[in-house]
């Protein structure tokens, strides 16, 4: 019987999407579980669905900014208290970088994430979503050769129909936002979840013990 597993869609673009991340990653709740990060285009996905970004929501915006710091100290993630300077910024290379990633250094993947996500709801470095930004935070990972035929290939046709064909899967996975979390538990059961603060119908349907972490404590 195979365990519990996750696929979790991200664009760097996105707060919650960094705090699902940081929360997956470190969680001893989720220690047990299969996850795969796919880099979608978030707003590719939002014209699929007609969806407006929250941001051109009056209020929400405001809102928003302050749930992102809320669900931030309930999980002990890290976070910037604002919105950093040049929010919301593009992500096309950046995101196209990530999937050359998974194509060539699947292992390096969710690292690379990592650190791309650091610099921009940590650091308050949008300037990550750019190669000249990015670049820099890959080869610290990746090491110099190997960042150098990442940013050769993030620009090839397969590596540019992959980034389309991620956010065209997860909008045909049903997501309309990030993040997206496509899971299946041990009885082979498969469900999407929406938002950080369904983490904990994601702990449920996985089977998973929300006692590990006390951020569960106000997770649906």
């Amino acid at each position: 019987m195979s365990g519990p597993k996750i696929t979790c869609y991200i664009d760097i673009v996105s707060p919650f999407a960094y705090i699902a991340f940081h929360v997956l990653q470190n969680s001893p709740a989720f220690a047990k579980c299969e996850i795969t990060y796919v880099p979608i285009l978030l707003g590719g996905l939002m014209n699929a669905c007609g969806n407006s970004p929250p941001i051109n929501i009056k209020n929400k915006k405001d809102y928003l900014g302050q749930q992102r710091v809320r669900w931030a100290k309930y999980f002990s993630v890290p976070i910037i208290e604002g919105f950093p300077k040049g929010f919301p910024f593009r992500t096309l290379s950046a995101q196209r970088a990530l999937c050359a990633i998974s194509q060539k250094a699947p292992e390096k993947l969710a690292p690379v994430i990592g650190a791309l996500f650091r610099a921009v709801w940590v650091e308050g470095n949008t300037a990550v979503g750019e190669p000249d930004g990015f670049a820099p935070l890959i080869e610290s990972v990746l090491g110099k050769q190997e960042a150098h035929e990442i940013m050769s290939a993030m620009n090839n046709p397969d590596v540019k129909a992959l980034l389309t064909a991620n956010t065209g899967r997860s909008f045909d996975s049903g997501a309309f936002g990030l993040p997206w979390l496509v899971c299946t538990n041990t009885k082979g059961e498969t469900e999407g979840f929406f938002g950080v603060d369904h983490l904990g119908q994601v702990a449920d349907f996985l089977g998973l013990d929300r006692a590990l972490d006390r951020g569960f404590r106000a997770a649906l």
